[in-house]
């Protein structure tokens, strides 16, 4: 850890995407991992909680943190949670980037509607998308991000070249994450009991990801209403989405489509489009989301696979990736 440089503090450090991102702030050559809260582990050191990221610092109450000692924060709480939260941080004027959904949603009636009423409404205009592959320049000047979830990361990569050309006409997610995704408190979906070789659907038809995936579909020029439905494999990490798209160009060849990819990425250190098809092990502990396409001649779909780690790319190295760009470092800094 450098003993100069910014001051981050993680707020909500003894989930499993808190840790993390708590455990690249250490290794971080510029950050300085200033402190890490927790309410029910306060007392604990992080590194009892979470021995292979080996942060050895003590989770403290986040009610004894003074936000004026600090010059940006990671904020790892559940939605609705989180809005208060971060509201206090940037009224003092700490940079923030938020991993829950209360900012994500330009709209505050589509928040309503998804997640009830809004804590902290009039801060919705000030954050900014945290997705760096399609909002780099924006991310540079914010001083609030609102970290993509999991899902939408995986699938907005996945599809964005499509979607700024007008290709999808009709769109159908199948999505698959570990467990880890569901967070750190086990429920009965969520056990090991029910988990252990089995593999089953949930939150089935209205997934809260949804209107942000239509959001930024809609923002890159190819508004969509889509069939979404996640599931929940057997894996602690690791994400797969498969994207079914009936293009509006059916004639478009797997050549013209890779090419477009190809186009899209060409410069972008984080995504890799390969001919194969991507599973979770190849970006397994990396920032990488790995796309692959594959053209249906018989029935004239695109298939569009990505695959991210979802504590990583879908979460905490995201995060890093973020304030890399707000704090006016390599993009890749400590994450790649």
């Amino acid at each position: 850890m450098p003993e100069s440089g910014p001051r981050v503090a993680v707020l909500g450090a003894s989930g499993y995407a808190g840790a993390l991102a708590a455990a690249l702030l250490t290794r971080h050559p510029a950050f300085q991992l200033g402190a890490a809260s927790a309410r029910s582990d306060a007392g604990r050191r992080l590194d009892h909680l979470y021995p292979h990221h080996r942060v050895a610092i003590e989770l403290v109450s986040p009610d004894t943190l003074d936000p004026g000692g600090f010059d940006a924060a990671i904020v790892a709480y559940p939605h609705m949670a989180a809005a208060p939260v971060v509201a206090a941080w940037r009224s003092a004027g700490v940079k923030v980037v938020d991993l829950s959904a209360d900012f994500r949603l330009r709209d505050v009636g589509t928040y309503g509607e998804w997640y009830g009423a809004h804590p902290e409404a009039e801060l919705i205009a000030e954050a900014v998308y945290g997705l760096p592959e399609l909002y780099r320049t924006a991310i540079r000047e914010a001083s609030l991000v609102a970290n993509p979830g999991c899902y939408p990361t995986a699938t907005i990569l996945a599809l964005a070249p499509l979607a700024r050309a007008g290709l999808i006409g009709d769109l159908v997610i199948d999505a698959k994450s570990g467990v880890s995704g569901a967070g750190r408190a086990a429920t009965e979906a969520t056990h090991f009991v029910s988990v252990d070789e089995n593999v089953r659907a949930y939150k089935v038809p209205r997934h809260r990801h949804t209107p942000e995936i239509e959001q930024e579909l809609a923002a890159l020029g190819n508004p969509v209403t889509i069939t979404f439905t996640p599931h929940l494999l057997p894996l602690d990490q690791g994400e797969l989405v498969s994207c079914y798209v009936t293009l509006t160009e059916p004639d478009r060849s797997e050549t013209e489509l890779r090419d477009l990819y190809a186009d899209a990425y060409r410069e972008e250190a984080f995504i890799e489009t390969v001919d194969t098809l991507p599973g979770v092990r190849d970006v397994r502990d990396t920032n990488i989301c790995r796309i692959g396409l594959h053209k249906d001649e018989r029935t004239g779909r695109a298939i569009v696979f990505g695959a991210i780690d979802n504590l990583w790319k879908g979460t905490a190295s995201q995060a890093i990736q973020n304030l890399n760009l707000m704090f006016g470092y390599a993009e890749g800094l400590g994450i790649g």
